[in-house]
């Protein structure tokens, strides 16, 4: 039986009495809200904070306000919730869409925006028992001296995987960060470093009090494909956003991020170039399949063969675009290439 370690319970009731918290024991304390992670890392020891700070009854942090700049959610809203709720299913389908695929149920209904954004990073090396990373000699990201997936690197590549991440940034979000000394407000693709041992850009005593969708975003097309061994409860092997501004048949400001293969969500190049005229129609959609093929590339940070996740990404990116244009996800004859 896996256990928790020691720690002390911290329940806030507001913001203040969280900043206040986290501006005195910041680098003591594990925040949980639903707990869907961060309960079996504790488990693991992967965490072994002085404090548990539940920040589930802060009720100022649980919010979605429908406004004219734009969509303002609250990081404690659930999963279950933002997925279900009418203004997103109405303006953001993508982020309902990928909301819905975390997981399984009981995880949405207890997993919240706020901490599907600041997931921790997974790798084979990292998500294992106490005594199995002892046996190892650990690893760079927690208590040891070596990237078992890239022996000579000197950076974490842990993989990255929220579902929701890849979605924001594609629609162009921000997230507001908080300290008790300042606020201050980031984009979503900006939230994240290529780190795998703390992949964002939270400093200790700051947490996120507000994830913004700009009103712009709301005419978007858009897509998302997540490829998981079930279709169930799995952490995606890949997952694939794309969104556009489409105008008199013709595509602009098009976006697209592959994620779950590194530490940070990557945003594919040269969309511009590769849209002739604005027109996405099955060459467009190849071009741009195979340009992300070129720029995003697996290491071996989950017990799931690279060549296989590499070797889905043009696959994936063809059916994001195809479902952003209201076309089945998969063509009659898909051709898969390495």
């Amino acid at each position: 039986m896996l256990t928790l370690p020691r720690f002390e319970w911290v329940e806030p009731r507001t913001l203040d009495q969280l900043l206040d918290h986290l501006a005195a024991h910041a680098a003591e304390s594990l925040m949980v809200a639903g707990g869907t992670d961060a309960v079996p890392n504790l488990k693991h020891r992967l965490h072994e904070p002085r404090y548990l700070v539940h920040i589930g009854r802060v009720e100022e942090l649980r919010f979605v306000r429908d406004e004219a700049d734009g969509l303002h959610v609250g990081p404690l809203v659930t999963l279950a919730d933002l997925a279900r709720h009418p203004v997103v299913r109405r303006d953001f389908a993508t982020l309902t869409r990928a909301a819905s695929l975390v997981a399984g149920p009981q995880l949405r209904n207890m997993g919240t925006i706020g901490g599907n954004l600041c997931l921790d990073t997974r790798c084979t090396y990292y998500n294992q028992t106490f005594f199995w990373r002892e046996a190892l000699g650990f690893c760079l990201k927690k208590d040891g001296a070596v990237c078992h997936v890239v022996p000579q690197g000197k950076r974490c590549v842990a993989a990255h995987s929220s579902d929701t991440a890849p979605v924001l940034i594609t629609l162009d979000a921000e997230v507001e960060i908080r300290s008790r000394a300042a606020r201050r407000t980031v984009p979503v693709e900006s939230f994240f470093v290529a780190d795998g041992i703390h992949n964002n850009v939270l400093a200790p005593g700051e947490v996120v009090t507000r994830v913004f969708v700009p009103a712009r975003a709301r005419a978007r097309i858009g897509g998302y494909q997540k490829l998981r061994p079930r279709g169930a409860i799995d952490f995606p092997m890949l997952s694939v956003a794309f969104a556009a501004s489409r105008r008199d048949g013709h595509v602009a400001d098009a976006r697209l991020v592959v994620s779950a293969l590194a530490a940070k969500p990557r945003s594919v190049t040269g969309l511009d170039a590769l849209l002739a005229d604005g027109v996405l129609d099955d060459a467009a959609i190849e071009r741009i399949a195979q340009a992300a093929a070129k720029q995003c590339r697996p290491v071996i940070n989950i017990p799931y063969d690279e060549d296989y996740r590499h070797a889905m990404v043009p696959v994936f990116v063809r059916r994001a675009l195809r479902e952003a244009l209201g076309l089945p996800p998969r063509a009659a004859r898909e051709v898969v290439t390495a």
